[in-house]
């Protein structure tokens, strides 16, 4: 069986734990030395590495590290049972919101960024979330 953890690079790991904890309701698990935090609560365990703004992100990428905002194509999306009530926890923890609450035909999504510049998405479903998409089951 595969396993997915999740990384997230962050320049403060006590600020992202304070983030992640607040914001989400993830619980503190192991640390691995002063760099390393992992955190529980979600399907897949998420590690915060600290890593310091300015340095290589990979041996073969030319930008460096950077903690403001910044467009990635992979993302973390939330899926929680109160959007609003998410959205005032994340906020209050320091998330930026950058669009209003979106309706949609399998529930509501609110896109925020976390203190370190990550996009995230909180999600709501209703219904039979993104089967709502799909055709309805036929009774026949």
């Amino acid at each position: 069986m595969l396993e997915l953890r999740a990384c997230i690079d962050v320049n403060d790991l006590e600020q992202g734990i304070a983030f992640y904890t607040q914001a989400l309701g993830l619980t503190l698990g192991r640390r691995l030395g002063d760099g390393w935090a992992e955190l529980l609560g979600a399907p897949s365990p998420i590690d915060l590495l600290a890593k310091p703004e300015g340095s290589s992100a990979s041996p073969t990428a030319s930008l460096p590290r950077t903690y403001r905002r910044h467009w990635t194509p992979v993302h973390l999306d939330f899926v929680v049972s109160d959007l609003d009530a998410a959205v005032q926890r994340a906020r209050s923890a320091g998330a930026v919101i950058e669009k209003d609450i979106e309706v949609t035909k399998w529930g509501r999504i609110a896109l925020l960024a976390d203190p370190f510049g990550h996009g995230l998405c909180l999600i709501e479903f209703r219904g039979r979330g993104y089967d709502e998409l799909l055709e309805a089951p036929s009774l026949g």
